[in-house]
């Protein structure tokens, strides 16, 4: 029974939206991009990619997905597990002018791959404010604390211990602290960038440039 109600929930997807690939929590990860290991599905979301150019160094990042708050996710995410304290930076921005003001490219740390995991993330939307967003226990409530700064191009977020902090600005320039949190995670953690287009029935597209990770990437990147 539980198989045909999901098969009749399948069929109605496709007739209410002929054409849409819709994907439900993806468990094989895609193929390694660039400094991270793997893409993965989060949630129920439209197939997005992650392509690496190694002539200038970017990652352009298509994700779908309905939004990334409440009680699960549902984006577009490229990552490594690492252990340990970590700070991921870089620079982002939308290549295309679009009417959704709540899309959402990201810096992320997180538990798992689990819809509803535990995650810090600094996310820049579509109409340019940036805030540190998070859920403190997998299952839980998603929160925010808005950065002080407003259609900037760097983001970075750091990991010490369990304190998580974003920092927002322009390149070459002192970047702008947002409040930090406390949340527990247990190593090791997934770190990376995503996309989600805060519309289920579409896909948006962001490009991230001079992304680093520190410490550097080394024995204790997990590959897994």
């Amino acid at each position: 029974m539980k198989f045909i109600r999901v098969f009749s929930l399948l069929s109605a997807a496709v007739l209410l939206f002929p054409g849409l690939v819709f994907v439900f929590a993806q468990q094989q990860p895609g193929e390694a991009t660039g400094i991270f290991t793997a893409s993965t599905e989060i949630g129920t979301t439209r197939k997005g990619s992650t392509v690496y150019v190694p002539a200038s160094g970017e990652y352009q990042v298509t994700g779908g997905g309905a939004d990334l708050w409440g009680a699960a996710d549902d984006f577009h995410f490229t990552w490594v597990r690492l252990t340990g304290d970590v700070t991921l930076t870089a620079d982002v921005r939308f290549p295309a002018s679009g009417p959704e003001a709540l899309r959402k490219a990201l810096l992320m740390i997180r538990q798992s791959l689990d819809p509803g995991s535990a995650y810090a993330d600094a996310a820049i939307h579509g109409d340019g404010h940036i805030n540190l967003q998070f859920r403190a226990v997998a299952g839980g409530k998603t929160d925010d604390t808005l950065s002080p700064v407003h259609g900037s191009t760097r983001l970075r977020i750091e990991r010490k211990g369990n304190q998580f902090t974003v920092f927002a600005g322009e390149p070459g320039q002192a970047l702008t602290p947002a409040p930090p949190i406390t949340i527990v995670m247990q190593d090791p953690v997934y770190v990376g960038i995503g996309v989600c287009a805060h519309n289920a029935n579409a896909v948006e597209e962001a490009i991230f440039a001079n992304v680093t990770i520190e410490p550097p990437l080394h024995a204790g990147a997990d590959k897994k």
